[in-house]
């Protein structure tokens, strides 16, 4: 990795968010390293999915600070938010493609609305990046074309087409085989070592983020309660963290 890869690139600190009476984010700390792999575990419905929403700026906290490359980015204009989405690529859980338009039309798009770029300029970029996923001969293809991991790679090859510094993964393994699983684990790490990525991923499934994590931390009740390595999370006596990873119904947290 290169100098670039020094520090962190997001701070959080303080962040409060409530939807009417019910408070989801209750005092969020965290620290992003720049080109670290940070997997974000928690609950259905605990926040993991606003958190990431919060960290482009697709939601205002009530309270706290977001910080990118130093910049408190909860009191950026409309205009600045706009510039500032152009350095983060985001893999959504359905892959999010569009049925009406070709997997280049889909994976080009952000070149298309952002950049100025000739058709074939365009062309080539989105070539390059099938590549680095490993979709070479799908250009001309739709998404109805396709399976489930072949969408999952289409949508990841969206997500670095701007060659983003950072790359949110909400669910990146729904709904895939173990086999296509580990395909997009290992897409994950790669693009991470490849391209200087920061990544952060939300994620259920406990396999994937011991195979993608630098350090794995949780959402609970509003706040960061953990953060380790794989190895140390593994040991952890932290009873809450234990109860989630090893998937039991019994002990500190109900099942509701």
């Amino acid at each position: 990795m290169n100098d670039n890869c020094a520090g962190a690139v997001i701070s959080i600190r303080d962040l409060h968010k409530r939807f009417g009476p019910q408070e989801v984010l209750t005092g969020i700390e965290l620290d992003i390293a720049s080109c670290e792999s940070l997997v974000i575990l928690g609950r259905s419905g605990c926040g993991k999915s606003v958190l990431l929403k919060h960290i482009t700026g697709l939601i205002s906290p009530d309270h706290g600070a977001i910080m990118f490359e130093g910049e408190d980015i909860t009191g950026f204009s409309r205009r600045k938010l706009f510039d500032m989405r152009k350095h983060f690529g985001m893999l959504f859980q359905g892959a999010a493609l569009f049925d009406s338009m070709t997997v280049g039309e889909n994976v080009g798009l952000p070149l298309a609305k952002h950049g100025d770029m000739s058709d074939e300029e365009i062309r080539e970029i989105v070539l390059e990046k099938l590549k680095l996923i490993g979709l070479t001969d799908v250009f001309d293809s739709y998404p109805s074309e396709l399976s489930g991991g072949m969408k999952k790679r289409v949508g990841l090859a969206r997500a670095i087409v701007m060659e983003p510094q950072v790359v949110l993964y909400d669910e990146p393994t729904t709904g895939l085989d173990p086999i296509m699983a580990d395909v997009i684990n290992s897409l994950i790490r790669d693009l991470q070592h490849e391209l200087d990525i920061t990544s952060v991923i939300v994620t259920h499934d406990i396999n994937s983020a011991y195979r993608v994590a630098d350090r794995m931390t949780m959402l609970h009740e509003g706040k960061i309660i953990y953060s380790g390595t794989p190895e140390e999370t593994k040991e952890t006596d932290n009873e809450i963290v234990r109860q989630f990873i090893e998937g039991r119904a019994e002990g500190p947290v109900r099942a509701v």
